[in-house]
């Protein structure tokens, strides 16, 4: 059987380990939050157990005890925090101090007001729980909707953790198994540290399983993130476009592209250089989403070229879009003194028609021949095409080289 001082150290090396493990990836990932809360929770678990050791020491006080007690309840309130952290939910450090201060003054009352063990590791089974299992259902049912495996595993191990502290309860209660104590441990007592052991590191392994769920998530979402806007890419457009185009094969209902081009961009980089033609990309970036609806898609397909995809509209929808961005523009530029650099647009605007099919470039060509024509009448305008009749009854018109343009 393993003596109490063994069993105090594998828990300081166990925690230490998984502190370490905890603080490089808050190094090397600093955005990602939940990591230094898991951290300290590891490191304050190590602490715990390290002061815990010091009874041996001083084998007359509970004052190592109490403190041990107090830091690891504290460690259970730091990973809870984690997982709200990891859920974008608010951290409630009041809740943190209420619990912990709660644990504190209890084990206190009843070892020096009044000594009583049951009610100690009551106080101490309690405090250590309720974090837990406040934060279960996120981890079973994720407040994003989205499962996740390591979210699935870290609250079946909670659920086991639990269960381990309430047959520790039952048995200090209960003189089951040779009862509990901290000093004097038992075969069963052994046993229900060891299991402990081991579910703390399932526990964090099961953090780490969502950390890299999550950074994966990142790193696919920044593949598809234009650097300079932030806005989507023309992968993510094309994408995009593929999904709605193969929904309105099903539907036969329309969606809009717009296509849109800066005028005379080539100037503004040759006259004012290329940091003031990115800050021109990034301030029509900014006007233009004001101007559209929850749901419609701004992508930057290259250079000085963006995309707009609007679902679930019409031709008409489209080109009242398109005016809204001519027209916020158009302010813009007329509020435009000193060195600033007005911003003119030409947009061509285009619907998705049963003959393109599930064929993004179609349409693409089809919104591109439109600002084609917008840049031919002058620019700073939008134009719209519709394909035209055939002129032979039973042929069909090409949708983009037999278009008729409404000019704005």
């Amino acid at each position: 059987m393993l003596s109490v001082p063994t069993l105090w150290t594998v828990l300081v090396i166990n925690f230490l380990a998984l502190g370490l493990i905890w603080a490089y990836v808050q190094r090397t990932y600093p955005s990602f939050e939940a990591a230094r809360y898991w951290t300290g929770s590891a490191f304050m678990c190590a602490v715990s157990a390290a002061v815990a050791m010091l009874r041996g020491i001083y084998d007359q006080s509970l004052l190592p005890l109490l403190a041990a007690g107090t830091i690891m309840v504290l460690a259970t309130c730091l990973a809870a925090m984690g997982i709200r952290c990891f859920y974008a939910k608010p951290v409630d450090w009041q809740r943190t101090a209420l619990i912990t201060g709660n644990a504190f003054v209890g084990m206190f009352f009843f070892i020096y007001i009044h000594d009583s063990a049951p009610a100690r590791l009551t106080i101490f089974t309690v405090t250590q729980a309720l974090p837990l299992l406040l934060s279960l259902k996120m981890l079973l049912s994720p407040p994003d909707g989205k499962r996740n495996a390591g979210a699935q595993l870290a609250g079946i191990i909670v659920i086991l953790i639990v269960v381990i502290y309430a047959l520790r309860l039952l048995a200090g209660l209960t003189g089951v198994a040779g009862g509990f104590s901290y000093t004097n441990y038992g075969q069963s007592q052994s046993f229900l540290t060891l299991v402990l052991v081991f579910l703390s590191m399932a526990v964090n392994f099961g953090f780490l399983l969502m950390a890299i769920d999550r950074l994966r998530s990142e790193v696919a979402d920044l593949a598809l993130m234009d650097d300079l806007t932030g806005v989507a890419n023309r992968r993510h457009l094309l994408q995009r476009l593929t999904e709605e185009c193969a929904r309105s094969e099903r539907s036969s209902e329309p969606f809009t592209l717009l296509v849109i081009d800066l005028d005379g961009f080539k100037g503004i980089n040759d006259t004012h250089g290329h940091a003031a033609g990115d800050a021109c990309l990034q301030h029509f970036t900014l006007m233009a989403q004001t101007r559209l609806r929850p749901g419609d898609m701004l992508a930057r397909t290259g250079g000085d070229e963006f995309c707009v995809v609007l679902p679930s509209s019409t031709m008409r929808e489209g080109a009242m879009i398109a005016r809204r961005l001519l027209e916020v523009c158009r302010a813009d530029a007329e509020q435009c003194i000193g060195s600033d650099i007005p911003i003119s647009v030409s947009i061509g605007v285009a619907q998705w028609t049963r003959s393109m099919g599930a064929f993004p470039d179609r349409l693409i060509a089809a919104a591109d021949h439109a600002l084609y024509e917008a840049k031919r009448d002058g620019r700073n305008r939008f134009a719209a095409y519709d394909p035209s009749p055939p002129l032979v009854p039973g042929l069909e018109a090409d949708p983009v080289a037999e278009a008729i343009r409404k000019r704005a």
